[in-house]
């Protein structure tokens, strides 16, 4: 994954309960949720809108 190992990982996620605390993680991984979920909904808007354009520039 990432080209990450086990302890690296692990590594990671002490480092952010230490940043952040147990009761900040939650909200945190809520919060990248969300912004992932916007990431890939933009993403595909955006692969829409191109198909979309080919399509209009073939029936031209």
């Amino acid at each position: 994954m990432f080209g990450l190992g086990t302890q690296e990982l692990i590594l990671i996620a002490v480092v952010i309960l230490v940043l952040f605390g147990a009761k900040k993680i939650p909200d945190f991984m809520q919060g990248l949720g969300k912004g992932i979920k916007e990431f890939k909904k933009a993403s595909t808007d955006i692969e829409k809108d191109i198909t979309k354009s080919i399509e209009d520039k073939k029936e031209v």
